[in-house]
């Protein structure tokens, strides 16, 4: 009779025991479901916010683009001058001068999906793997988009200063339409007029300046050089929102 009062007592407690480890197994999955729909709703939140800012990043990279056109096809225009002299009108010449002083800069938005931990939450691994290298993508472009700058600041504003038509590009850039697209819609412009240099070289010493030549024709390396990596980071940016709208739930 004990013999079997103890092994109904234990079959009892057995029974017990697998109940409770079924009521836990049943809570952690009740647990595990709720934390997987709270991240599924935070990664739509982040997706979102993704889509936004590389949109902007990808206008911002496209204006950059047409303004390193303007300043190549500029150089093209001071080398036509150079090469053909006799065809030069001074204001001609100073603006194109004046549009190659310009560095288009690309600076996308900075987001902080990694730092935040919010990187795991999107579930594409392509496209997370994506998100993790944009910062390394955009490095190549944003150190020759330095370089260039550099140049501009130690040799070429200094060479325009040397030949005496900084006043006269200085004029071209403050009352230039172009600059409205520097500037957002609630800046207010004043017009200035600084007006022509009295102490310039001759259009005959500009034209023969070797340092010119040899300013104008590296900003056309450079600048479409940048362009080419940016036309990679373009087609980077379009990948990168084609996946994030493939996981945007409608």
């Amino acid at each position: 009779m004990e013999k079997n009062k103890t092994g109904k007592y234990l079959k009892y407690a057995i029974g017990e025991i697998v109940l409770v480890v079924i009521g836990i197994l049943i809570a952690l999955q009740i647990n595990n479901f709720n934390e997987q729909r709270k991240d599924s709703e935070k990664e739509q939140v982040v997706l979102k916010q993704l889509k936004e800012d590389y949109e902007t990043d990808l206008n911002q990279l496209r204006q950059k683009m047409e303004m390193r056109d303007e300043i190549v096809l500029s150089a093209l225009n001071v080398l036509k001058a150079i090469d053909y002299p006799d065809k030069i009108v001074r204001d001609s010449l100073i603006i194109n001068l004046a549009k190659v002083d310009n560095d288009p800069t690309f600076d996308p938005i900075e987001n902080d999906l990694i730092s935040s931990g919010n990187l795991r939450l999107i579930e594409n691994e392509k496209l997370k793997r994506l998100l993790s290298n944009w910062s390394s993508d955009v490095i190549a472009l944003q150190e020759l988009e330095a370089t260039w700058s550099n140049k501009i600041v130690q040799q070429y504003e200094p060479l325009l200063s040397k030949l005496g038509i900084t006043r006269d590009v200085s004029d071209y850039w403050v009352n230039s339409n172009n600059q409205s697209g520097m500037l957002d819609e609630n800046s207010y412009v004043i017009e200035t007029v600084i007006g022509s240099s009295k102490n310039s070289s001759s259009i005959h010493e500009i034209t023969n300046s070797r340092d010119i030549e040899a300013n104008v024709s590296e900003a056309i390396s450079y600048n479409k050089l940048a362009n080419a990596q940016s036309e990679a980071l373009v087609n980077r940016i379009n990948e990168i929102i084609e996946l994030i709208e493939s996981e945007i739930n409608d």
